[in-house]
């Protein structure tokens, strides 16, 4: 009797885990079908964008400041930066930010001012930070430092073509727009994680943003380059709006967005240059950004977990062998590792023309099964995190606190 009741107790319990692979499945895919069909949007739009840019005079362009906060050295930190000196643009300047006069990254860049006389570059030293967000402090005093009406922001690890500022600029010209932002295509470094990472930048990453893009507009930005006029900023009460947050170039698109201003997702896709890491520290970097969202986007985060199919077709696999089911079994997993492989090739390469996602789709499942035990340890733990040699916890709303800073010299201009 105890027995035929435990058995009769396992076997529900395989029936509930099967009804939840399938429940997982049929979410994963309405998701992949909602970003095939924002895929094929964007190209669209891309298209059209593409041309209206390259149809404009060089004339028409305003003067630009590309801001540049830098944090150290890094590898490829020349490459980086000397894609931006490389600008067919008719008018602009660079300024980079960091804390102190001995930051290592300064040799960098005074080399590349010598390669590049003509290009006008100044040094914002911003000393000691005095908000939360430490990069934005130094984003603050850049913007006072200048008299231009057009910013670029970019991350030291940013790569981009001759022709990014041209492309970037040119929504902005129209008075409606407020914000432009760009997917990016993630370059790896020389070791199996750090292609695991590329490929969910290159993947996962805009997939996301282009469905969002397509059911609602864009309401956020993506750090990696925020093009925005300074009126939309000055209708946001400045940078300075964004400083408590962690994820600020998210906040920033939002705040632009609810002024009034159009937030725009651009054609353009630039590179997102990794470093070499560990498992472990790539799974902190993106466990760190996935509380961030869990944080500043709690029913969406919550909401990410349906998108993901390696995990249920995983499941599916175990649960209705477990129940003797295995042709269902073997489609559930089949068509799980097969909803990955297509999301790869049609985002990664249709859209984002990353050769990596073409050469590696076929382990991109891999990468979807470790997004989604990274999006499940996002809500365990402690609020603390460790960013850039400074210890900081998240509150509510995406808000941090620094618990541990290093203390630096005052501001200097230079």
């Amino acid at each position: 009797m105890m027995i035929a009741t435990y058995i009769a107790v396992l076997q529900n319990v395989w029936l509930v885990l099967l009804g939840m692979a399938i429940i997982g499945t049929i979410a994963s895919t309405v998701f992949l079908a909602l970003v095939l069909i924002a895929a094929r949007r964007h190209r669209r739009i891309a298209t059209q964008a593409q041309a209206a840019a390259d149809a404009r005079d060089l004339s028409e362009f305003p003067r630009v400041t590309v801001l540049k906060p830098v944090h150290g050295m890094e590898p490829r930190l020349e490459q980086n930066l000397e894609s931006f000196f490389q600008q067919d643009y008719p008018n602009f300047e660079i300024v980079f930010g960091t804390r102190t006069s001995e930051d290592p990254a300064l040799r960098v860049i005074e080399k590349l001012r010598r390669r590049y006389p003509y290009v006008p570059v100044r040094i914002v030293l911003s000393g000691q930070p005095t908000w939360p967000n430490a990069k934005v402090f130094s984003l603050n005093l850049m913007i006072e430092s200048s008299q231009s009406g057009y910013f670029v922001i970019s991350d030291s690890d940013i790569l981009v073509r001759e022709d990014f500022l041209r492309n970037v600029i040119s929504p902005l010209l129209e008075p409606q727009n407020g914000l432009v932002t760009c997917l990016y295509e993630g370059v790896p470094a020389e070791d199996f994680w750090s292609e695991m990472e590329a490929l969910g930048m290159s993947v996962e990453m805009p997939s996301g943003v282009m469905v969002a893009d397509m059911m609602e507009g864009m309401q956020f930005a993506l750090g990696a380059v925020m093009a925005v006029r300074r009126d939309a900023l000055d209708r946001i009460g400045g940078i300075g709006a964004t400083a408590e947050y962690y994820s600020d170039d998210f906040v920033l698109g939002q705040l632009v967005a609810q002024s009034g201003y159009k937030v725009v997702l651009s054609h353009h896709t630039v590179g997102h240059v990794l470093t070499t890491q560990s498992f472990g520290q790539t799974f902190k970097t993106q466990r760190r950004w996935m509380q961030s969202t869990r944080y500043s986007r709690p029913k969406g985060h919550l909401g990410t977990g349906l998108t993901f199919s390696t995990p249920f077709g995983i499941l599916g696999l175990v649960a209705a062998g477990a129940l003797g089911y295995w042709p269902a079994a073997l489609g559930l997993f089949t068509w799980g590792y097969l909803n990955r492989v297509i999301q790869a090739l049609v985002v990664g390469w249709g859209v984002i023309r990353d050769p990596s996602a073409l050469a590696w789709c076929w382990l991109y499942p891999m990468r979807d099964l470790l997004g989604f035990v990274v999006w499940t340890t996002s809500y365990l733990g402690g609020s603390s995190f460790y960013w850039r040699g400074e210890v900081y916890r998240f509150t509510p709303g995406g808000r941090i606190v620094p618990e541990r800073r290093r203390v630096e010299s005052a501001s200097t201009v230079a």
